[in-house]
């Protein structure tokens, strides 16, 4: 018995040694931060983050070949604490989900009929498939069988549609559609989708500077999803309330209707609906934001361009600061444009909701002033955009144009919303064409001149301003003087403006803008008695403070005194600077100045994340398809056009009160359903 047990013991033993050797000559060492990551994955080995199960995933993960939200199931809670595991970015925790942009389906028309294929992949290896559109769905439903959640179907009208609260964003119907039109994006990637000549794209959609997918809030509109319609607007456009009433919509200029009908949709009238919805439901719709990655952006400027790149910044994951050198937020929406074109409590109301994003600002602030490049470089800030406007109007030029009751466009707009004391004349005049100039006029009428000019080089046809603004100046009693280039302006021995001489003008060959050139009449020299002027022919942006800022010695100024910038990415002369809006364009659109805020925030976030900062891929940056653009629209009923509600003449003439109104509920169903639905090439003949 002794001996059976010494025996046991000693076999006991040599395994134990056995053992501790093997344990150490075939020792394999696991991170210890697999098993962290997987404890925080679902733990349903679906598969759907094309690993083997979660224990293949954690290890992808921990060895830098998956991201932290590989995980389809467990959701941006799980993924953020896998990101704290692998200490990176959690702004990566982002949920993906698939989005689909062709709109065709069974009304694109077909080039040739096939029976016996039932294979996008197949019918696409034959010539592209048989539809005349050539990026186009072709319906047969690859997507639907590769998805193993079912979150996507075809639809009755012959699409991929995604059901959002199934689809985890796997990819699988990415692979399998052969044309491409389905994609798997996070929100951030989403944002920063830019226009490409590949796109499913509709002309308006091509043409809108802020490149909002305008056939799908309409759509949205159609259907009563009201909040949806915000949220489409939100995700290129964060000012719908204020483009809403000041964009003179250029989409409108390419809407198919219009070429048969004469009378396009009224998209922009359909935008402030559901802008100004959304204002007066008395709440805010939620808009969601990319967790903080910890990274730091200087914004510098608080007009459209800038309050545009920090809200797309905020939105990816940046830590934004705005800082403005004026004492509110807005630029030159706020301090340019009147009270009765854009209200400061809707502007107010619009800015806040950027702020309450989490964005920090400082106001009265001036750059070379307040704050420097290098202090902003001390307090951490990796990157900066210039975003600072163009305030310096420009001058005639002209004998006298200093003298007593003469003022410059922008100057006289800004003191007026600051609520400074302005002597308004009997008879004044205003020299320019443009919407700063009708802005101009349009106040004075409200400010008690009891006679007010317009003084225009050229004709009625070649005034840039805005077509409904020209109108509404006209109706409030605007006298136009026409061909007329001002020469001089006269004053008495008080050194006031009595006369503004010009001589008259004819018109010559079109210029290099298209326009004909005026010439001027010999010996045509007339006098307009005025005692106030108002010149607004144009501004630029101020860069004073390069001569200050040794470190911006770098920085290259164009002879318009914008800053110089790469104009797809709008990355200056300096890397880590990038301007957009007026400061790099001189002045233009409100919606400009917006699509510029979010191309820069798509450069700044390939810059801090490492990438290398590049045009999009094929960019449509104004152009068109070529084919996209048709000469006629074949099957159209004409319709009319909703009109733009507004105040009678007598009313809004006693005040700064609003002057275009919303339309109604009613209209905007109505004029929604105008609206072909366009993609690329195909549309909604059955449209009213």
């Amino acid at each position: 018995m002794l001996e059976a047990i010494i025996v046991m013991l000693a076999i006991g033993a040599s395994c134990g040694i056995v053992l501790s050797v093997a344990s150490k000559v075939f020792y394999v060492y696991e991170d210890p931060r697999i098993a962290q990551v997987e404890w925080f994955m679902a733990g349903a080995n679906c598969g759907g983050c094309g690993f083997a199960g979660c224990s293949a995933a954690a290890v992808a993960i921990v060895g830098g070949k998956a991201a932290p939200s590989a995980c389809v199931v467990a959701g941006t809670e799980a993924a953020i604490k896998i990101a704290e595991v692998m200490g990176v970015d959690p702004g990566t925790a982002e949920p993906i989900s698939s989005m689909n942009y062709c709109l065709g389906g069974n009304r694109a028309e077909d080039r040739y009929e096939y029976v016996g294929v039932d294979s996008c992949k197949a019918l696409n290896a034959l010539y592209g498939g048989k539809r005349k559109c050539l990026v186009g769905c072709l319906g047969l439903g690859d997507c639907v069988a590769s998805c193993q959640f079912n979150a996507i179907f075809i639809g009755p009208d012959g699409y991929p549609v995604i059901d959002d609260l199934k689809c985890v964003g796997c990819g699988a119907c990415e692979k399998a559609c052969p044309k491409n039109i389905l994609t798997v994006r996070t929100m951030s990637q989403r944002l920063l989708e830019f226009n490409q000549e590949s796109g499913a794209l509709a002309p308006c959609r091509q043409t809108c500077p802020a490149e909002i997918n305008i056939p799908e809030y309409i759509s949205q509109i159609k259907k009563g999803d009201y909040k949806g319609a915000v949220g489409t607007i939100r995700e290129r456009n964060p000012l719908l309330l204020s483009c809403g009433r000041v964009c003179p919509h250029p989409c409108e200029d390419y809407c198919r209707r219009a070429i048969e009908d004469d009378e396009p949709v009224s998209i922009n009238q359909l935008k402030r609906f559901v802008a100004d919805y959304e204002m007066n439901s008395g709440t805010r719709f939620e808009i969601s934001c990319a967790p903080s990655n910890g990274k730091k952006v200087a914004v510098v400027g608080g007009g459209p361009a800038g309050l545009s790149c920090a809200f797309f910044l905020r939105r990816v994951g940046y830590d934004v600061t705005i800082f403005e050198a004026m004492p509110k937020l807005g630029g030159i929406i706020r301090y340019g444009i009147p009270e009765y074109r854009l209200p400061k409590e809707v502007l107010a109301w619009e800015i806040q909701g950027i702020l309450d994003l989490g964005i920090k600002h400082h106001c009265n602030q001036r750059l070379g002033v307040d704050f420097t490049m290098e202090s902003l470089k001390e307090d951490g800030f990796e990157a900066v955009f210039l975003g600072i406007g163009a305030w310096d109007d420009y001058s005639l030029n002209i004998e006298g144009e200093d003298l007593g009751g003469c003022w410059k466009g922008i100057n006289f707009l800004s003191k007026m919303d600051l609520g400074e004391k302005i002597k308004i004349g009997e008879n004044a005049a205003v020299i320019g064409g443009g919407n700063s100039a009708i802005d101009c006029v349009r106040s004075l009428v409200r400010l008690g001149a009891k006679k007010v000019y317009i003084v225009y080089r050229r004709t009625r046809n070649e005034m840039p301003a805005n077509e409904v603004e020209i109108i509404a100046a006209e109706h409030e009693g605007i006298e136009f003087q026409f061909l007329a280039a001002p020469t001089k302006v006269v004053g008495d021995d008080k050194g006031n403006i009595t006369h503004l001489e010009y001589l008259k003008m004819e018109l010559g060959e079109p210029d290099a803008s298209g326009r004909r050139r005026p010439v001027p009449v010999e010996g045509s020299e007339t006098l307009l008695e005025v005692d106030m002027l108002i010149t607004a022919i144009g501004q630029r942006p101020i860069v004073d403070f390069k001569e200050t800022e040794k470190v911006l010695a770098d920085l290259t100024i164009t002879r318009w005194n914008t800053i110089d910038n790469d104009p797809e990415t709008l990355q200056s002369s300096m890397p880590y600077i990038f301007t957009g809006g007026d400061s790099a364009t001189g002045a233009s659109l409100v919606v400009e100045a917006v699509g510029g805020g979010r191309r820069a925030a798509r450069s700044i976030h390939q810059l801090l994340s490492g990438e290398k900062v590049e045009p999009v891929k094929d960019s449509l940056y104004k152009k068109h398809i070529n084919e996209s653009i048709f000469k006629t629209v074949p099957g159209v009923n004409k319709t009319k056009r909703t009109p733009m509600p507004e105040l009678p003449v007598k009313e809004r003439l006693e005040s700064m009160i609003e002057v275009d109104l919303v339309i109604s509920e009613e209209d905007a169903k109505y004029e929604s359903n105008r609206c072909l639905s366009c993609c690329r090439l195909c549309y909604d003949k059955d449209a009213l």
